[in-house]
């Protein structure tokens, strides 16, 4: 079944989430037209060259051989074609060789690009974020050599943080970063689970990793980032010969074959220092967030590409006695229905949480006033966990209905319904897993400033609440939304009363609910700026945030008295009662 990149969805929730506004405070030279004439180049590529690319990279898969890997057939053409026509460096500095476009715009060129192939978006998704660290914290030779290579995409970046007895914990690694003395350092060690850690694509590739330095502390203060290339990077820019790192294998995997999932070793290479020693962490942590933003809109990717299938499948298979409709197609079935309609709202809340969070990752640098940029800049951070872990989780829940609406034939690879649900199953865990993403909303985006930022937000969908109340067939709309509001708010004031353990054991629920209701909000917004036209597209705005309203929004008082709760029989329920 084919593919098509959601060019409409993805213009109308753009300007849902506030970007017209943002091109006329920050970006005059760029109008609706062009958007759209991005979108719709952006879309070509991603039907006609990667989604052809998918299934052959499922199937065949990168291949390790000899100590290097070799990209899924056709990805190292298609990632040319891509860097050729200059898909890679949409919202880099000009500074540096980029575009200068705004990084929401970018969010929704790379959702096509995740959708048409999620393995292949793996490689210039961490690009993208590497390009972020570096021009944050890179030394002048870093962004005088290294950054404009992976802003035009000539060479790749890669993250390595995990180790074999650190995953999560980063307190616990212990790759070693020896001085050269000669200003440089030397790394060793093992990192694992390395996304595009090696591969035949591009002429090098810039791997930031996290190491200690001898005389380093314990824990996390002693943790510093380097950068160390495939290739070395002489003072002229030209490339040297091969460093001494390598992959020592590729991890095969449950999903997204065609990425590389590499095994990397470092065994004396030669690396420099980025920013200061011991602030490796909040460093990285640039490259990090940069990534999972990026990791939701795969979420929201994957979910669109398993919808797009299940809706055409569902228009061809004829079973049963349908109820409505006179073709007897299994859309006609009213559970299938509702299933498809609840599979395409989720799946435009989450892209609209997605790319507001990119709006704000915009205002935040370029927002007119300080109190502006830090406002938003307190807003993004705090979507960011949920962007990042609602959208996954969305993307793994829609891609499951998927297989479901296919039936039996979705569980037949043949269908290629089961590779969406494979591939969407990684999202919620890497780039920090969901339930980390949960902690982190709690720990430091909710109680850490008594949930002012929270609070704020609440009254801003609040306003929207009132507004889709007095709309013409929008008012349960508005009171579900309400309701859900209020929820939120009782739910935030018992996490941020709660004491730390109590706070952490519902983290989880908390970011669900907190996820539902934004994602309410944004169909409500999205349902009000199509209200009172008669096209049948926007028509159906309102009757998915109506079915959204009273399939979700109405168990959101449900969800906060779960979370008022608090802990229960966790801390007493022992694993050995559980094993009976």
């Amino acid at each position: 079944m084919t593919f098509r990149a959601p060019t409409r969805d993805l213009a109308f929730a753009l300007k849902a989430a506030g970007h017209p506004q943002l091109l006329a405070l920050a970006f005059p030279d760029l109008d609706d037209d062009t958007v759209q004439a991005v979108l719709e180049a952006a879309a070509a590529f991603a039907d006609h060259e990667l989604a052809p690319l998918n299934r052959k990279g499922d199937l065949d898969g990168a291949r390790y051989e000899n100590g290097r890997v070799t990209a899924a057939p056709g990805f190292a053409d298609a990632y040319r074609h891509f860097v050729e026509q200059g898909w890679n460096s949409l919202s880099a500095d000009p500074e540096h060789g980029g575009q200068g476009l705004s990084k929401a715009m970018e969010l929704a060129v790379f959702e096509m690009i995740h959708a048409a192939n999620m393995a292949f978006g793996l490689c210039p998704m961490l690009t993208q974020a590497a390009i972020e660290a570096l021009a944050l914290h890179g030394s002048e030779r870093q962004k005088r050599l290294v950054l404009p290579k992976l802003v035009s995409g000539e060479w790749t970046g890669a993250m390595n943080l995990t180790e074999p007895q650190a995953g999560s914990d980063l307190a616990a690694l212990t790759t070693r970063a020896d001085p050269d003395g000669a200003g440089g350092y030397r790394l060793s060690g093992q990192k694992i689970f390395i996304t595009w850690g090696d591969h035949d694509a591009a002429d090098n590739i810039c791997h930031l990793v996290l190491a200690r330095t001898p005389d380093a502390p314990p824990g996390v203060k002693g943790i510093s980032l380097f950068l160390t290339t495939k290739r070395e990077v002489r003072d002229d820019g030209s490339l040297g010969g091969l460093n001494d790192l390598r992959a020592g294998s590729i991890e095969h995997k449950l999903g997204i074959h065609g990425s590389p999932t590499c095994v990397m070793l470092f065994e004396g290479a030669q690396a420099e220092l980025v920013g200061e020693l011991g602030q490796g962490l909040p460093n990285m942590f640039v490259m990090m967030n940069a990534a999972r933003l990026q990791v939701g809109v795969q979420g929201v990717a994957i979910a669109e590409r398993a919808f797009q299938q299940a809706l055409e499948f569902s228009q061809e298979r004829r079973q049963g006695r349908a109820a409505w409709g006179a073709d007897g197609a299994i859309y006609g079935h009213p559970d299938v229905r509702r299933t498809l309609m609840l599979m395409k709202a989720k799946i435009e809340a989450a892209r609209g949480i997605c790319l507001t969070t990119g709006v704000l990752a915009d205002l935040a640098r370029l927002a007119g006033s300080e109190a502006d940029r830090a406002a938003a800049r307190a807003r993004q951070e705090l979507l960011t966990p949920i962007a990042k872990a609602w959208s996954t989780d969305v993307g793994v829940e829609v891609a499951s209905q998927g297989v479901q609406i296919h039936g039996g034939m979705g569980f037949i690879e043949e269908t290629g319904a089961a590779q969406h649900y494979r591939d969407a199953r990684i999202a919620p865990i890497y780039e920090g897993t969901n339930g980390i993403q949960a902690m982190d909303l709690v720990g430091r985006k909710v109680r850490l400033n008594g949930g002012e930022t929270l609070r704020a937000l609440c009254a801003d969908m609040q306003a929207t609440a009132e507004m889709l109340q007095e709309a013409p067939g929008l008012a349960a709309v508005g009171q579900r939304l309400a309701a859900g509001v209020a929820a939120l708010e009782r739910a935030s004031d018992a996490v941020v009363a709660a004491d730390n353990i109590t706070a952490l054991a519902v983290a989880t629920p908390f970011l669900k609910l907190a996820g539902d209701v934004v994602g309410g909000w944004v169909l409500g917004r999205q349902a009000l700026a199509a209200a009172g036209s008669d096209d049948p597209w926007l028509v159906a705005k309102g009757g998915l945030a109506r079915l959204y309203a009273s399939q979700v929004l109405s168990l959101a008082p449900g969800q906060a008295d779960g979370i008022a709760d608090g802990a229960g029989d966790l801390e007493t329920t022992t694993a050995a009662a559980l094993a009976g």
